[in-house]
């Protein structure tokens, strides 16, 4: 078993490219036609919860079986059930999105996971005091606090930009804060559910892939437990809403007029395992950054949730969401992009303050 060396930077390199593909994995969804969105939603979730999750533990999990025979039955159905759970709040997730749009869903969403994902694994393991007292910690507590304002005050931009939106020629085109703000908030609480499933509960089976020389791709074992309970809950819904809206046929026919349309069942079925692979690849390398962040891993999801509101942001704007706002409002996300970026610098400085005082 080969130690792992800490590099801050490397670490948050890898951070920022699974935050990337985090703020862009819901975007091929726009270009979905004829299909329900519970179609889409069953055939996505197929690819991020079940099968990349198994295909990414089989290529770089040695020894998988063996893996998982020694691995405690306890720790491997909670988290499964925790993935279940999950599976509820990445649902209440991509609907509040067509109520507020991206940015302000992940801002709120995201916020709160930031907050809850980060500091409840440390305070459940009784760590959070020895943490906190080590070199690095100040610019950490910073970094933490900067972030949560900086999705604060992108939240803030968000209202500002329902009021311009009603206002505006044609009014708020479906824009609902009271709706995407409950949704939302489910959201963000079951998306650190998801945190500390991955993070805490499933970290026994991660020790064993360990031993086992997994090296870099250990937390790979992570999402083969936790990933499949949210298929199943992504399943249960949309055969539900299928059996409701007879949709069912969509996965096998779409129609163009009275004839059915083969190219765009194959571009429907290509842009659903898009953003599939787009979310599990926010994970797979969200891994390869864990594994390197040294003295204050446990930061590793607050600087992917930071990363990832910054770069929805930067896809709403690309997606003209901002389009028609006032220039308070624009003041307020470009403040706001400000504080995340500060964060972001201060996340990595303490990890990097950390590193060099060793751990």
């Amino acid at each position: 078993m080969v130690p792992i060396p800490p590099d801050a930077f490397l670490g948050v390199a890898n951070h920022s490219v699974g935050a990337f593909f985090a703020a862009n994995c819901y975007a091929p969804q726009k270009l979905i036609r004829r299909w329900s969105w519970e179609t889409y939603w069953m055939t996505q979730a197929a690819w991020c919860w079940l099968l990349w999750p198994i295909v990414g533990a089989i290529l770089t999990i040695p020894q998988l079986g063996a893996v998982l025979a020694e691995a405690p039955k306890p720790c491997m159905v909670i988290a499964f059930l925790m993935g279940i759970a999950y599976g509820i709040g990445g649902t209440a997730f991509n609907i509040s999105i067509r109520y507020i749009g991206f940015s302000l869903t992940y801002a709120i969403a995201v916020g709160l996971s930031s907050i809850l994902g980060t500091l409840v694994p440390p305070t459940i393991k009784g760590e959070i005091g020895a943490v906190f007292a080590k070199p690095g910690a100040e610019m950490i507590v910073l970094g933490i606090l900067a972030g949560a304002l900086g999705i604060t005050v992108c939240g803030a931009a968000g209202r500002l930009k329902e009021i311009d939106l009603q206002s505006s020629e044609g009014g708020a085109g479906g824009f609902s804060l009271l709706k995407g703000l409950g949704l939302s908030l489910l959201a963000g609480i079951l998306s650190a559910v998801y945190g500390i499933a991955t993070d805490h509960v499933a970290e026994p089976v991660v020790v064993i892939a360990r031993q086992h020389n997994a090296g870099i791709w250990e937390g790979n074992i992570r999402y083969l437990l936790v990933n499949p309970g949210a298929f199943v809950t992504a399943l249960a819904i949309g055969l539900y809403l299928a059996r409701k809206n007879r949709s069912l046929g969509e996965l096998v026919a779409v129609k163009n007029g009275n004839r059915n349309d083969p190219g765009r069942l194959s571009l429907n079925y290509l842009l659903a395992m898009l953003t599939g692979t787009l979310w599990y690849g926010q994970f797979f390398f969200y891994n390869l950054g864990h594994v390197r962040m040294g003295s204050f891993k446990f930061t590793s999801w607050a600087i992917h949730m930071t990363m990832l509101v910054l770069f929805s942001i930067l896809v709403g704007l690309v997606f003209r969401e901002w389009k028609g706002c006032r220039a308070r409002t624009l003041v307020t996300v470009v403040a706001g992009l400000g504080l995340l970026t500060a964060a972001v610098a201060l996340l990595t400085y303490g990890n990097y303050l950390g590193d060099i005082h060793g751990t």
